[in-house]
């Protein structure tokens, strides 16, 4: 027998007491109950006739929202403030919903989103929040549209990288709610990417962060990431409310909260655990958006179509190229080549930190062609490290282009010049054909300091009876050629008696730049809002 989705189920069942009389045909859904249709009284549903819910557990809303709060008709999606408390439960998830497999019907292995809705797993969490954050998507229907366009290039990925896990599909869903599936996303606290990895967990997780690329953008990698960070979130609290709790806001903050819970004698549950609005927030929001992808008709929204196959194939390289080059040959626009590629930070892509580009099919196959017969270089750009701390002019000189350039092309404001080691994009000689070295491709950053650091003097006198100039300088601990060099003497010169002599030292509020590393674009496209804010804020995790 072909296994049905939750929602082909009730349909099914509702047109059997249909045609049996036992059910009255509802009317439309009445613009005050934002939950659509509901069951009649008598006419039990079937699916959580077989799970039965777990008792109630009152979890408080943030103060000011009421909790009689209904919709006026035809503004659904207004949001109130927010007061009183929230009552949410949980539900185990529905038996015999397998992911959609080969025995699936045609239709079904065809849509993706049936397939996201054949794989859900975690008990479904009921509640005011869930409802109004239901309401909130539904009344912005074109909001949900841009979301799931975005969306489209990746979810095929997500998915199958899910499945191929054994996961809850509910998860691929995740950079709704995360990013709005905007590859560019970044947040006041720095998190960036569709699932809004902060740094130092990027780091964690093997996202190299970098001159030439930010791996927290990289589709692939920060899927992988993602997914080995939420099992072993999930391996930790045994429970995928609390995995995403602690995905949100930290696996500690979460275990304090547990430990809290605990000393008052309550279940070890999300229900009742004590956090901040954006962390009570999270989890009803995901489930906001898995509702309304199990059943977007009640909601009045109509999703995209989305097939069931890759979006993107991966092209591997083997030596530096420009973006401009990839570009051309492959027939794709620059935005469309950084929304499937958006780790790039640089104009030319580095074959040994980057060997592979994603690509839709007709433009990977036309690019490929176009590089086999290609015949110039590949790249015009490349990479230079400095040898030693110096000044932008003399970096001009020795790369060859002139400094207001050099300084463009790498975001240098002026006043500033290269510790050693600092990496420079640069113009790539002619001739020159090797490409740039893992090492650098792994580790390339800018260090700056200010040109002229601000100095102070202080006197200092030679003794009572005189002494060489050398002997004076050790007892200060600076060189005899520095000491002479400030002062106008000879490194040799015999002192008179006291002497006085100028030593020029840092101010103590001058202190080397901070390294200056490149960064994500500073602008984002901000993911739905809070229910007390217009727009969302930085995940205070990751």
């Amino acid at each position: 027998m072909t296994a049905l989705s939750r929602p082909a189920l009730r349909a099914r069942f509702g047109a059997c007491l249909l045609s049996c009389g036992l059910l009255v045909a509802p009317a439309a859904a009445s613009e005050a109950d934002p939950r659509g249709p509901q069951p009649q009284a008598g006419a039990p549903d079937l699916l959580q006739a077989s799970a039965p819910s777990a008792p109630a557990v009152r979890l408080p809303l943030p103060s000011g929202l009421d909790p009689e709060w209904q919709p006026l008709p035809g503004a659904p999606g207004v949001l109130p403030p927010e007061t009183g408390a929230d009552e949410l439960r949980l539900h185990p998830p529905a038996p015999g919903l397998p992911p959609v497999g080969a025995d699936a019907p045609a239709e079904d292995r065809s849509d993706l989103w049936q397939r996201v809705r054949g794989g859900v797993g975690i008990p479904d969490l009921e509640g005011d929040l869930v409802r109004r954050w239901e309401q909130w998507y539904a009344s912005r229907p074109d909001y949900v549209e841009r979301m799931t366009q975005r969306g489209a290039r990746y979810l095929f990925h997500i998915v199958e990288e899910v499945h191929k896990r054994g996961l809850p599909a509910e998860l691929a869903l995740l950079p709704f709610i995360e990013s709005a599936f905007n590859p560019q996303a970044l947040s006041v606290a720095r998190a960036s990417g569709i699932w809004q990895f902060m740094p130092a967990t990027g780091r964690d997780f093997d996202l190299r962060q970098n001159l030439f690329r930010d791996d927290r953008r990289d589709v692939m990698a920060s899927t992988r990431a993602a997914l080995d960070y939420l099992e072993s979130l999930h391996r930790m609290f045994g429970d995928w409310h609390l995995a995403l709790a602690a995905y949100n806001w930290g696996q500690g903050n979460v275990q304090r909260a547990l430990q809290r819970a605990r000393r008052t004698g309550q279940p070890d549950s999300y229900v009742n655990l004590r956090m901040p609005d954006e962390t009570r927030n999270y989890v009803p929001k995901l489930q906001a958006v898995e509702n309304i992808v199990l059943n977007p008709q009640r909601f009045g929204l109509q999703l995209p179509p989305l097939e069931n196959h890759p979006y993107f194939v991966a092209v591997e390289i083997d030596s530096d190229i420009d973006v401009a080059l990839v570009t051309r040959l492959s027939g794709l626009s620059e935005e469309d080549f950084h929304a499937l590629n958006p780790q790039l930070n640089k104009p030319v892509i580095l074959a040994a930190g980057t060997p592979q580009l994603l690509l839709p099919y007709d433009n990977a196959k036309a690019f490929r062609e176009g590089l086999a017969g290609h015949t110039g270089p590949s790249a015009t750009w490349t990479a230079w490290v400095a040898p030693r701390t110096l000044g932008m002019a003399e970096a001009a000189k020795l790369t060859g282009m002139s400094e207001q350039q050099l300084r463009t092309v790498n975001r240098i404001p002026a006043g500033m010049k290269l510790r050693a080691g600092s990496t420079l994009l640069i113009h790539r000689s002619q001739g020159a054909q090797a490409n740039v070295s893992e090492r650098v491709a792994d580790e390339a950053s800018i260090a700056l300091v200010p040109e002229r650091q601000a100095q102070r003097r202080r006197t200092i006198q030679a003794s009572s009876r005189g002494e060489p100039l050398a002997r004076l300088a050790q007892r200060h601990g600076v060189s005899a050629a520095q000491l002479a060099r400030w002062n106008g003497l000879s490194a040799s010169a015999q002192l008179k008696p006291r002497q006085q002599l100028v030593v020029l030292a840092p101010a103590a509020s001058s202190r080397p730049a901070g390294e200056k590393r490149a960064a994500p674009r500073s602008t984002r496209q901000q993911a739905a809002p809070r229910v007390r804010v217009a727009q969302s804020q930085a995940s205070p995790r990751r």
